[in-house]
């Protein structure tokens, strides 16, 4: 084709290499860049046949990132430092660093960061914008939409001139096996131990839980549950919607606590609670009934 009739073309142009149709901007382009979109080496896996090293040393001129590769399966990046399962799934958009490992059969959606050093478990599901740092996620796990793993947990003091300065969190949290975690929530990780998820709990969305809190097996934490650094809960602790729990409060296991409750102490008997703060449950409603009562 001339290049003067380049110009000419509509806005949609196939691309021989890629076998992908190039949707054209309004404006039209210049011949120089329509030619070098068709030869453009980011429509090549790295794995591709003869031409790996090449490609990506190609890529990473381009992204000024010397160290990240792209995955076969999904397209998305990978740190060359990164150990990768052959059969995970890394969408486009996401993106593994170094020192990572991901199990077989794993899938991390768009948009995913997994920091340095995290480790995921085999057949574990990571949706959509999440975000994973200085954690380790187990098997069969379910990781929703928006979740943040690993971050700093809120831990300040006061020094000796009254500022206001930030108490180290160098430590991981830790995702048992069979944990679903729901969208958009955040588990900070630990300062003096790690954050521990036990196996087989149900997180809810918009779910906050602080630095050292140490969750046991088969707990159930509804939505918009707000647990405060250096709690600990046994096994099979059901909170409902928005339970409120106060910082360095131990729960013992088989404890269920109604909606909006607030623990405020150490529940140290199995039984349900309610109220603020909370208080068995039929004490509670007596509480309830007795102001009910009053007000009338």
């Amino acid at each position: 084709m001339a290049i003067n009739n380049i110009k000419q073309l509509t806005n949609v142009i196939f691309n021989p290499i890629s076998g992908k149709s190039i949707i054209l901007n309004s404006h039209f382009l210049s011949p120089e860049k329509i030619i070098s979109s068709f030869t453009s080496r980011r429509e090549f896996s790295t794995f591709s046949d003869d031409i790996t090293a090449h490609t990506a040393s190609e890529e990473v001129d381009e992204s000024g990132h010397n160290e990240f590769l792209k995955w076969h399966k999904g397209g998305g990046m990978f740190h060359k430092l990164a150990s990768i399962d052959p059969t995970a799934l890394i969408d486009f958009g996401a993106v593994i660093h170094s020192g990572s490992f991901v199990g077989g059969n794993v899938h991390v959606g768009s948009g995913a960061v997994v920091g340095p050093n995290v480790t995921i478990g085999h057949s574990t599901k990571i949706g959509y914008n999440v975000a994973l740092a200085n954690c380790t996620i187990g098997d069969s796990c379910v990781i929703h939409h928006g979740v943040c793993i690993g971050q700093d947990g809120f831990g300040f003091y006061l020094d000796k001139d009254g500022t206001m300065v930030k108490k180290p969190q160098a430590l991981k949290a830790r995702i048992g096996n069979n944990v679903e975690i729901g969208a958009n929530s955040c588990i900070d990780k630990g300062s003096w131990r790690d954050t521990i998820i036990g196996d087989h709990s149900k997180i809810d969305n918009l779910v906050q839980i602080g630095h050292n809190v140490v969750i046991g097996r088969c707990c159930m934490l509804c939505g918009q549950v707000g647990i405060a650094g250096s709690v600990t809960m046994g096994d099979y602790v059901t909170l409902g919607g928005r339970v409120g729990v106060r910082d360095h409060v131990t729960i013992v296991s088989k404890v269920r606590l109604a909606a909006a409750s607030c623990v405020t102490k150490d529940i140290t008997k199995p039984g349900d609670y309610g109220g603020f703060p909370a208080a068995p449950i039929r004490e509670w409603r007596r509480q309830v009934a007795s102001r009910c009562q009053t007000s009338k």
